[in-house]
């Protein structure tokens, strides 16, 4: 036997062995999908649920039985939290009135500002961050006015924050004259 068909032989064994240790990684990893039923957990308070920590001080007299509340859960250190809460705060000017959602923003740590804007903002809440399941910032979790979860869902822009306000208070329609 010269040198190429020894080459061969040898190239054809290795391949054959190579495929017989893939099929046995397929196998391993069909049986691991098997065993484990992939089913994405939830992150957040599930809506329906009663709204915890509603009597907190700050609280009891920001979140009221008249009129929906979102929840502002936001970071100190989180530019697009900063974002959120400005665009919050502009969003509740526009809208004024009383028949608008009421947004507050609540911060685990101290607040970097005082609540002396259009949105109350509150710190040290990090026991709301636990009752309410906050897996990130910003996040918005809408209470309406039965102290239930309306909405829990996190927010990655300002305009995300934009659509959940519009779904939450849909603008009345003017009509023509």
């Amino acid at each position: 036997m010269d040198f190429t068909t020894s080459a061969v032989i040898v190239s054809w064994a290795a391949i054959a062995l190579l495929a017989l240790v893939v099929s046995g990684l397929v196998r391993q990893v069909h049986q691991l999908s098997r065993a484990q039923p992939h089913q994405p957990g939830r992150v957040g308070i599930a809506s329906g649920a009663s709204a915890p920590g509603l009597d907190a001080p700050g609280l009891d007299g920001i979140v009221s039985a008249d009129r929906t509340t979102l929840l502002l859960f936001l970071s100190a250190d989180c530019g697009t939290c900063v974002q959120v809460l400005a665009e919050a705060g502009a969003w509740t000017a526009r809208q004024g009135g009383d028949v608008a959602p009421r947004v507050v923003g609540l911060y685990a740590g101290p607040a970097p500002r005082s609540g002396e804007g259009a949105v109350p903002v509150l710190g040290d809440r990090a026991e709301l961050f636990t009752a309410y399941d906050i897996p990130a910032t910003p996040y918005a979790v809408a209470v309406d006015v039965g102290g239930r979860i309306a909405r829990s869902e996190p927010l990655g822009s300002p305009t995300a924050l934009l659509r959940l306000l519009d779904d939450l208070h849909p603008a009345t329609p003017r009509s023509l004259p």
